[in-house]
């Protein structure tokens, strides 16, 4: 195999989710519906044959449960790699999204380079960590690797595979990532090119149960 073939996932929703928090870097278990999400993704997997040879997760709980129910499916040991964690949002950590202006309000008009409420990760700072971590895969040898993260750290891992810098005040492109949803990328070494094969895909999961309302980065 010459090339790599990278799953870009999002974990399944969280409490953190359901209930409305920024969560960050703070702990929240999956909830019932995050359960099911999963075992969707799953399903459809094992029916369209999709293959993993390495399961890279991050270490934070709402991530690790759903790389766990993955990994016991296809029978792979985890690899944990705190570069995938998500965004340290400073002051807005577990903070809940309506109560977010009274804890820090967001500045009309802030650099890249400016750190996330007060103490947190810019996006600067989360751009080159995103970059990181994909470097640490490129590192390894070719194979099929599945990673599983958070919609704020893995928005930058494909600005860093297209190669777009952040933009002030978050301007420029958003890549959406919806609960369990996920980016296929490949990339040939030989070449130095990336193929983008699918963004925030999420057709195991019914309508019924996807709310366009669900913030990506928590």
């Amino acid at each position: 195999m010459n090339f790599y073939k990278i799953i870009l996932l999002r974990h399944a929703e969280s409490v953190g989710n359901a209930e409305g928090y920024y969560q960050g870097q703070e702990d929240f278990p999956l909830t019932r519906r995050g359960v099911i999400q999963v075992k969707r993704l799953i399903s459809r997997w094992r029916v369209d044959g999709t293959k993993i040879d390495q399961v890279v997760t991050s270490p934070l709980l709402r991530a690790k449960e759903t790389a766990e129910m993955i990994s016991r499916e296809i029978k792979l040991p985890l690899l944990n790699d705190p570069d995938w964690s998500e965004r340290d949002m400073g002051m807005l950590t577990g903070v809940k999204r309506e109560e977010a202006d009274d804890v820090y309000p967001k500045p009309e008009f802030f650099t890249p380079y400016d750190t996330m409420a007060e103490t947190g990760e810019g996006n600067w700072a989360l751009y080159l960590r995103a970059g990181k971590a994909i470097h640490s895969i490129l590192k390894r040898p070719p194979a099929r690797y599945l990673v599983v993260s958070h919609g704020g750290i893995l928005n930058q891992a494909l600005h860093v595979v297209f190669g777009m810098t952040p933009q002030a005040s978050g301007q420029g492109i958003h890549f959406r990532f919806v609960n369990t949803a996920y980016a296929t990328v490949y990339y040939e070494p030989e070449k130095h090119k990336w193929v983008v094969w699918g963004l925030n895909d999420f057709t195991h999961l019914a309508v019924s149960n996807f709310n366009m309302d669900d913030e990506e980065e928590s």
